[in-house]
């Protein structure tokens, strides 16, 4: 048989040993993790990792220099790792040595199974003592992996320095702690039986921890867990975590504990799930992937981050959506107290207030400063960055939304319905969303800036406006838009429209104490979770969330916007009953709208068919900022 033909025939009955054992519900057993050798394989990196920077960057623009591995004494030459744990990356040194001494960074994505080599590689040129390699991410959250790495030299042999940071720590906790030290014990999945043993997957909810334990066996049986970083498709560097045997005479064992969120390496929403085998049989079976929930807003803040890129510094694809889902990103860490996530609001600002071409933010250039043709997606950046100046007091963030309020405010317009401002460049339409938002941000730098009169002035003149444009019907429900001949058009009741006008008249009423202000929030607030336009069975629901209708990209994150702007007359008014209808939007989306990876859809009564992405999942947080955030 030809060495080409045994390969083929050895694949097939490869993939259907593989199939038999995932109909029979089984997994494959995977192998134990092993240490690596010394000698690194001549590999380098294929694609460069971006995640703060990319890398190669030069050791000088580090912005701190510590050594968390033991130096290495290589003949007389010193090896050091550097590592920056504020650019998440690392770089080699050596010292005291000789021409053609050389250095370099390994890194691993599988616990030093395998790895990327001769990373950087530098050799001391004559006259010189010493060199040091450029930087390299330690992770790479963009592509969900975890790394390890290491520093190598060669001096008449290789010597490397210890992996850097194997354990992942979350807090105080970190891989390796044990259970009976958890907060709680809990099972958010089924069990999982094999052979007569079962297998359960364990959570300490509060502080995101997870242990297996299997029960019902013998010795030898073995219990595991593997960690992923992209819900569950992959899981290199996090399989069989904490693998145990049960012990002769026994017959359950369970593992140590292992974290699901890895901050220094930027890495969020871990997912874990508990595997073991019986100690007769090769097979394996695993429960179900879980992300834990130390409340609910952290799980769905936890989940949303995920899908952030960080090197580029927004959630890819869509540009508005992008500034109100870290608008609903800061709310949570101002109503939670939390700074988790405070370096995701400086990202997002300093890798986008630039500009940017036709296609890569949005289908319109963005001329700087958060700015394009489409005068709603400015203002939506305006409204997030006034919320960032709430949670850090950095004046850059208001200063920024001045700069963008004082654009919108160029296209307010008395020469076409006595006012309003136009929704886009071209002056096509005058609507809800850009005029709720005008309103909102006006009223907001009132309020922030010491002795303005104005934005207060701007502010008092577009709520007249607004309340006489007819944007609002008879119902109290807030239309999408007025007519060629300034009349309400009668067109979809979206939650946002309705959600904006609430939060800026709330804000009105903040800022002048005019009791007119705050009977017009309470008035399209009531009638917002009365009518069945939005509110069905005491749940907030758009149009596109009924029967078999579908929500495009856009109107994924509506119901999110007026969630927290009810939020705000609920807080204002004190009122019980704004107080349940936002605890119901959040008890209806934890119960029937959550899988057990915390994603949320849009369909926040659970209904189907469902939809679900970043951009749902920004939304359901708002909802759960709202009612848990305190």
């Amino acid at each position: 048989m030809s060495a080409r033909l045994h390969r083929v025939l050895h694949g097939l009955l490869t993939l259907a040993i593989a199939l038999a054992i995932a109909l029979a519900g089984l997994v494959a057993l995977p192998t134990p993790s092993r240490a690596a050798p010394s000698r690194a394989a001549p590999s380098r990196a294929a694609t460069p990792v971006c995640a703060l920077a990319c890398d190669t960057l030069d050791p000088s623009k580090a912005q701190r220099d510590t050594f968390p591995v033991p130096n290495v004494n290589l003949g007389g030459r010193t090896l050091k790792l550097h590592v920056s744990d504020p650019d998440s990356m690392a770089w080699a040194s050596i010292d005291n040595g000789v021409t053609g001494d050389a250095v370099w960074l390994d890194r691993s994505w599988d616990r030093g199974a395998t790895w990327e080599g001769l990373l950087g590689k530098a050799s001391i040129p004559g006259t010189w003592t010493g060199t040091r390699t450029l930087m390299y991410n330690l992770t790479d959250p963009v592509g969900h992996r975890r790394g390890w790495l290491r520093a190598c030299g060669d001096a008449a042999g290789v010597t490397c320095t210890d992996w850097v940071y194997p354990k992942v720590c979350d807090g105080t906790f970190c891989d390796g702690a044990d259970p009976a030290t958890a907060a709680g014990d809990d099972r958010p999945v089924p069990s999982t039986t094999l052979f007569g043993r079962t297998i359960s997957l364990h959570a300490d909810q509060k502080n995101g921890l997870a242990w297996g334990v299997i029960e019902s066996g013998g010795a030898g049986d073995e219990i595991w867990l593997d960690r992923s970083w992209d819900t569950g498709a992959t899981w290199p560097e996090g399989s069989s975590l904490g693998r145990t045997s049960v012990a002769s005479g026994k017959t359950s064992t369970r593992t140590a504990m292992f974290a699901t969120r890895d901050p220094r390496g930027l890495m969020f929403g871990g997912a874990v799930r508990a595997c073991g085998r019986a100690a007769s049989h090769q097979e394996g079976s695993c429960t179900a992937w879980v992300r834990p929930a130390p409340s609910r807003a952290r799980a769905a803040a936890d989940a949303l981050m995920a899908s952030y890129h960080t090197y580029e510094g927004w959630w890819r694809s869509s540009w508005w959506n992008s500034a109100v889902a870290v608008t609903s990103l800061i709310d949570f860490a101002q109503r939670t107290g939390r700074h988790d996530y405070d370096w995701v609001i400086a990202r997002t600002f300093e890798q986008n207030r630039g500009t940017f071409a036709p296609g890569e933010r949005s289908s319109d250039a963005v001329e700087g400063h958060f700015i394009s043709r489409a005068i709603d997606d400015a203002a939506w950046w305006g409204v997030a960055w006034l919320a960032a100046y709430d949670h850090t007091h950095e004046r850059r963030y208001l200063d920024e939304a001045v700069t963008i309020a004082a654009y919108v405010h160029q296209y307010w317009d008395t020469g076409t319905c006595g006012g309003g401002v136009w929704w886009d460049r071209e002056r096509t339409y005058k609507n809800a969303v850009t005029n709720g938002l005008y309103l909102w941000l006006t009223t907001s730098l009132h309020r922030r800036i010491s002795g303005d009169t104005v934005w207060g002035d701007r502010a008092a003149t577009a709520a007249t406006w607004y309340l006489n444009s007819g944007l609002i019907n008879s119902a109290g429900l807030v239309n999408d838009g007025l007519t060629a001949g300034c009349r309400n058009n009668s067109q979809t009741v979206w939650s946002y429209n309705q959600g904006l006008a609430i939060g800026a008249f709330t804000q009105l009423w903040r800022s002048t104490g005019n009791a007119q202000y705050l009977d017009t929030a309470r008035r399209l607030a009531d009638a917002a979770t009365t009518s069945a336009a939005l509110t069905r069975d005491g749940v907030l629901t758009e149009s596109c969330d009924t029967g078999g209708n579908a929500c495009d990209d856009n109107q994924k994150q509506f119901k999110g916007v007026f969630m927290r702007h009810f939020a705000d007359l609920a807080d204002a008014t004190g009122s019980a009953a704004y107080r349940a209808y936002i605890k119901k939007q959040a008890d209806s989306i934890w119960a029937t709208d959550r899988d057990p990876l915390n994603r949320l859809g849009q369909r926040w009564a659970g209904t189907t068919p469902n939809q679900v992405d970043w951009r749902t999942q920004a939304s359901a947080l708002g909802a759960l900022t709202a009612a848990d955030g305190r």
